[in-house]
Protein backbone atom coordinates (compact mmCIF):
# COMPACT_ATOMS: atom_id res chain seq x y z
CA UNK A 1 0.00 0.00 0.00
CA UNK A 2 1.83 3.37 -1.15
CA UNK A 3 1.87 6.02 1.03
CA UNK A 4 -0.03 9.66 0.09
CA UNK A 5 1.84 12.19 -0.15
CA UNK A 6 1.29 15.21 1.34
CA UNK A 7 1.33 18.45 -0.45
CA UNK A 8 3.96 20.49 1.45
CA UNK A 9 3.46 23.64 -1.07
CA UNK A 10 3.58 26.62 1.81
CA UNK A 11 0.41 28.22 1.80
CA UNK A 12 0.81 32.04 1.69
CA UNK A 13 -0.18 34.68 4.32
CA UNK A 14 -3.57 36.58 3.17
CA UNK A 15 -2.02 40.09 2.89
CA UNK A 16 0.03 38.42 0.05
CA UNK A 17 -2.72 36.33 -1.85
CA UNK A 18 -4.76 40.27 -1.88
CA UNK A 19 -4.12 41.99 -4.78
CA UNK A 20 -3.72 45.51 -3.25
CA UNK A 21 -3.31 47.53 -6.36
CA UNK A 22 -6.85 46.41 -7.45
CA UNK A 23 -8.29 47.33 -4.04
CA UNK A 24 -6.58 50.71 -3.22
CA UNK A 25 -9.10 52.77 -5.59
CA UNK A 26 -11.49 51.27 -3.17
CA UNK A 27 -9.84 51.66 0.25
CA UNK A 28 -8.68 54.78 -0.42
CA UNK A 29 -12.23 56.21 -1.25
CA UNK A 30 -13.92 54.29 1.43
CA UNK A 31 -11.32 56.19 3.65
CA UNK A 32 -11.64 59.83 2.16
CA UNK A 33 -15.69 59.03 3.07
CA UNK A 34 -14.78 58.19 6.34
CA UNK A 35 -12.08 60.98 7.45
CA UNK A 36 -14.77 63.31 5.67
CA UNK A 37 -17.81 62.11 8.20
CA UNK A 38 -15.65 62.67 10.99
CA UNK A 39 -14.41 65.67 10.14
CA UNK A 40 -17.81 66.74 9.65
CA UNK A 41 -18.91 65.25 13.07
CA UNK A 42 -16.10 66.40 15.20
CA UNK A 43 -16.05 70.50 13.73
CA UNK A 44 -20.14 70.19 14.14
CA UNK A 45 -20.09 71.86 10.47
CA UNK A 46 -23.85 72.97 9.44
CA UNK A 47 -24.93 70.37 6.30
CA UNK A 48 -25.92 74.28 4.45
CA UNK A 49 -21.66 74.37 4.52
CA UNK A 50 -20.37 71.11 3.93
CA UNK A 51 -22.75 67.92 4.18
CA UNK A 52 -21.35 64.67 5.40
CA UNK A 53 -21.16 62.09 3.24
CA UNK A 54 -24.20 60.16 4.86
CA UNK A 55 -26.62 62.81 4.38
CA UNK A 56 -24.86 63.20 0.77
CA UNK A 57 -26.23 59.57 0.25
CA UNK A 58 -29.61 61.12 1.60
CA UNK A 59 -29.92 63.62 -0.62
CA UNK A 60 -29.11 60.79 -3.77
CA UNK A 61 -31.45 58.34 -2.47
CA UNK A 62 -34.58 61.33 -2.00
CA UNK A 63 -34.06 62.98 -5.08
CA UNK A 64 -32.44 59.94 -7.12
CA UNK A 65 -35.11 60.16 -10.24
CA UNK A 66 -33.79 63.80 -10.89
CA UNK A 67 -30.72 63.29 -10.31
CA UNK A 68 -30.76 59.98 -12.97
CA UNK A 69 -32.63 61.86 -15.20
CA UNK A 70 -29.90 65.12 -15.03
CA UNK A 71 -27.16 62.64 -15.38
CA UNK A 72 -28.30 61.14 -18.59
CA UNK A 73 -28.56 64.74 -20.19
CA UNK A 74 -24.88 65.78 -19.07
CA UNK A 75 -23.69 62.33 -19.99
CA UNK A 76 -25.39 62.91 -23.37
CA UNK A 77 -23.92 66.43 -24.12
CA UNK A 78 -20.86 65.47 -22.94
CA UNK A 79 -20.30 62.35 -24.99
CA UNK A 80 -21.60 64.13 -28.05
CA UNK A 81 -19.35 67.30 -28.35
CA UNK A 82 -16.61 64.86 -26.93
CA UNK A 83 -17.59 62.55 -29.99
CA UNK A 84 -17.13 65.55 -32.05
CA UNK A 85 -13.98 66.48 -30.83
CA UNK A 86 -12.37 63.02 -31.26
CA UNK A 87 -13.20 63.99 -35.27
CA UNK A 88 -12.39 67.38 -35.36
CA UNK A 89 -9.29 67.07 -33.21
CA UNK A 90 -7.53 64.21 -35.14
CA UNK A 91 -8.32 65.74 -38.60
CA UNK A 92 -7.02 69.20 -37.52
CA UNK A 93 -4.11 67.67 -35.90
CA UNK A 94 -2.94 65.49 -38.86
CA UNK A 95 -3.53 68.85 -41.13
CA UNK A 96 -1.82 71.38 -38.73
CA UNK A 97 1.08 67.87 -38.09
CA UNK A 98 1.22 67.87 -42.01
CA UNK A 99 4.15 70.63 -42.67
CA UNK A 100 6.35 72.73 -40.04
CA UNK A 101 5.05 75.62 -42.01
CA UNK A 102 1.51 74.70 -41.21
CA UNK A 103 2.39 73.94 -37.55
CA UNK A 104 4.23 77.26 -37.39
CA UNK A 105 1.39 79.29 -38.95
CA UNK A 106 -1.74 77.88 -37.11
CA UNK A 107 -0.38 76.38 -33.53
CA UNK A 108 0.05 80.02 -31.90
CA UNK A 109 -3.56 80.45 -33.38
CA UNK A 110 -4.81 77.31 -31.40
CA UNK A 111 -3.24 78.27 -28.54
CA UNK A 112 -4.58 81.85 -28.46
CA UNK A 113 -8.24 80.62 -28.85
CA UNK A 114 -7.61 77.92 -26.17
CA UNK A 115 -6.68 81.08 -23.62
CA UNK A 116 -10.12 82.28 -23.75
CA UNK A 117 -12.43 81.03 -21.24
CA UNK A 118 -15.21 78.93 -22.61
CA UNK A 119 -17.39 80.02 -19.81
CA UNK A 120 -16.93 83.81 -22.36
CA UNK A 121 -18.38 81.93 -25.10
CA UNK A 122 -21.35 81.00 -23.85
CA UNK A 123 -23.52 83.59 -24.03
CA UNK A 124 -22.15 83.67 -27.26
CA UNK A 125 -23.69 80.27 -28.39
CA UNK A 126 -26.82 80.57 -26.52
CA UNK A 127 -27.60 84.00 -28.95
CA UNK A 128 -26.68 81.85 -31.78
CA UNK A 129 -28.02 78.65 -30.85
CA UNK A 130 -31.17 79.27 -28.18
CA UNK A 131 -31.13 77.34 -24.58
CA UNK A 132 -30.85 74.09 -24.63
CA UNK A 133 -28.19 70.92 -25.19
CA UNK A 134 -26.49 72.45 -28.42
CA UNK A 135 -24.93 75.40 -26.26
CA UNK A 136 -23.74 72.25 -23.76
CA UNK A 137 -22.24 70.10 -26.55
CA UNK A 138 -20.37 72.84 -28.34
CA UNK A 139 -19.01 74.11 -25.30
CA UNK A 140 -17.98 70.34 -24.28
CA UNK A 141 -15.98 70.44 -27.70
CA UNK A 142 -14.74 73.52 -27.47
CA UNK A 143 -12.86 73.17 -24.51
CA UNK A 144 -11.91 68.98 -25.14
CA UNK A 145 -10.49 69.38 -28.84
CA UNK A 146 -7.33 71.07 -27.94
CA UNK A 147 -5.78 68.67 -26.21
CA UNK A 148 -6.73 66.18 -28.87
CA UNK A 149 -5.26 68.54 -31.61
CA UNK A 150 -2.15 69.62 -29.52
CA UNK A 151 -1.17 65.56 -28.86
CA UNK A 152 -1.67 64.70 -32.77
CA UNK A 153 0.23 67.30 -34.03
CA UNK A 154 2.91 66.86 -31.81
CA UNK A 155 2.94 62.96 -32.67
CA UNK A 156 3.54 63.78 -36.06
CA UNK A 157 6.00 67.22 -35.54
CA UNK A 158 8.30 65.01 -34.01
CA UNK A 159 9.26 61.79 -36.43
CA UNK A 160 13.03 61.74 -36.43
CA UNK A 161 14.94 63.67 -39.09
CA UNK A 162 16.90 60.70 -39.93
CA UNK A 163 14.06 58.63 -40.38
CA UNK A 164 12.11 60.66 -42.87
CA UNK A 165 15.94 60.72 -44.83
CA UNK A 166 15.86 57.25 -44.76
CA UNK A 167 12.43 56.88 -46.17
CA UNK A 168 13.09 59.52 -49.01
CA UNK A 169 16.37 57.96 -49.62
CA UNK A 170 14.41 54.93 -50.38
CA UNK A 171 12.04 56.46 -52.66
CA UNK A 172 8.80 56.94 -50.23
CA UNK A 173 7.05 60.17 -50.63
CA UNK A 174 5.50 62.82 -48.02
CA UNK A 175 2.07 60.91 -47.60
CA UNK A 176 4.07 57.57 -47.30
CA UNK A 177 5.68 58.82 -44.66
CA UNK A 178 2.59 60.07 -43.08
CA UNK A 179 0.50 57.41 -43.56
CA UNK A 180 3.83 54.49 -42.30
CA UNK A 181 5.31 56.19 -39.64
CA UNK A 182 4.08 59.37 -38.87
CA UNK A 183 -0.20 58.04 -38.00
CA UNK A 184 1.27 55.62 -36.21
CA UNK A 185 3.75 57.54 -34.31
CA UNK A 186 1.04 59.86 -33.44
CA UNK A 187 -1.94 57.11 -31.99
CA UNK A 188 -0.53 56.56 -28.76
CA UNK A 189 -0.35 60.48 -28.15
CA UNK A 190 -4.01 60.82 -29.71
CA UNK A 191 -5.36 57.58 -27.15
CA UNK A 192 -3.54 59.20 -24.43
CA UNK A 193 -5.33 62.71 -24.91
CA UNK A 194 -8.23 61.02 -25.17
CA UNK A 195 -8.74 60.82 -21.14
CA UNK A 196 -7.64 64.31 -20.63
CA UNK A 197 -10.34 65.59 -23.00
CA UNK A 198 -12.97 63.32 -21.69
CA UNK A 199 -12.61 65.15 -18.33
CA UNK A 200 -12.42 68.13 -19.61
CA UNK A 201 -15.76 67.60 -21.52
CA UNK A 202 -17.58 67.31 -18.07
CA UNK A 203 -16.17 70.51 -17.30
CA UNK A 204 -17.65 72.31 -20.28
CA UNK A 205 -20.86 70.68 -20.38
CA UNK A 206 -21.32 71.36 -17.01
CA UNK A 207 -20.25 75.13 -17.19
CA UNK A 208 -22.57 75.33 -20.22
CA UNK A 209 -25.82 73.39 -18.27
CA UNK A 210 -25.26 76.03 -15.54
CA UNK A 211 -25.83 79.26 -17.31
CA UNK A 212 -27.99 78.15 -20.17
CA UNK A 213 -29.82 74.80 -20.17
CA UNK A 214 -32.93 74.13 -18.39
CA UNK A 215 -31.65 70.52 -17.95
CA UNK A 216 -28.58 68.64 -17.02
CA UNK A 217 -26.43 68.33 -13.34
CA UNK A 218 -25.44 72.00 -13.84
CA UNK A 219 -28.57 73.00 -13.55
CA UNK A 220 -29.77 70.99 -11.34
CA UNK A 221 -26.95 72.00 -8.83
CA UNK A 222 -27.58 76.00 -9.46
CA UNK A 223 -31.00 75.07 -9.12
CA UNK A 224 -30.36 73.73 -5.37
CA UNK A 225 -27.85 76.17 -4.93
CA UNK A 226 -30.19 78.89 -5.15
CA UNK A 227 -32.33 77.24 -2.16
CA UNK A 228 -29.49 76.39 -0.16
CA UNK A 229 -29.95 72.22 -0.73
CA UNK A 230 -26.24 71.64 -0.05
CA UNK A 231 -26.48 68.25 -0.29
CA UNK A 232 -28.28 67.28 -3.14
CA UNK A 233 -25.25 69.79 -4.62
CA UNK A 234 -22.54 67.65 -3.49
CA UNK A 235 -24.89 64.65 -4.56
CA UNK A 236 -24.21 66.20 -8.05
CA UNK A 237 -20.75 66.51 -7.68
CA UNK A 238 -20.91 62.77 -6.68
CA UNK A 239 -22.53 61.45 -9.56
CA UNK A 240 -20.28 63.93 -12.33
CA UNK A 241 -17.31 62.44 -10.34
CA UNK A 242 -18.46 58.70 -10.88
CA UNK A 243 -19.26 59.82 -14.72
CA UNK A 244 -15.81 61.35 -15.56
CA UNK A 245 -14.29 58.01 -13.27
CA UNK A 246 -15.80 55.60 -15.57
CA UNK A 247 -15.25 57.42 -19.23
CA UNK A 248 -11.68 57.77 -17.73
CA UNK A 249 -12.07 54.06 -17.52
CA UNK A 250 -13.06 53.22 -20.68
CA UNK A 251 -10.75 55.69 -22.58
CA UNK A 252 -7.76 54.20 -20.82
CA UNK A 253 -9.06 50.40 -21.87
CA UNK A 254 -9.09 52.12 -25.11
CA UNK A 255 -5.62 53.10 -25.02
CA UNK A 256 -4.23 49.95 -23.69
CA UNK A 257 -6.28 47.98 -26.51
CA UNK A 258 -5.35 49.91 -29.00
CA UNK A 259 -1.45 50.89 -28.23
CA UNK A 260 -0.49 48.29 -25.48
CA UNK A 261 2.61 48.13 -27.64
CA UNK A 262 4.02 51.64 -26.92
CA UNK A 263 3.61 51.26 -22.71
CA UNK A 264 6.74 49.67 -21.52
CA UNK A 265 6.48 46.90 -19.43
CA UNK A 266 7.60 48.23 -16.28
CA UNK A 267 4.56 50.78 -16.45
CA UNK A 268 2.13 47.87 -16.89
CA UNK A 269 3.10 46.23 -13.50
Amino acid sequence: MSAVTENTTPVKPLAQRINWVKLAPWLYTIGLFVAWELLVIALQTPPTILPAPSRVFQAIVQYWSPIWKNSLQTLYTTTVGFAIAVVAGLAIGLFIGWSKAIYAGLYPLMIGFNAIPKVALVPILVIWFGIGAVPAILTAFLISFFPIVVNVATGLATIEPETEDVLRALGAKKLDIMLKVGIPRSMPYFFGSLKVAITLAFVGSVVSETVASNYGLGNMMSSAQSQFNVPLVFAGLLMLAVEGIAMYALMAWIEMRMTGWAHRSTMSQ
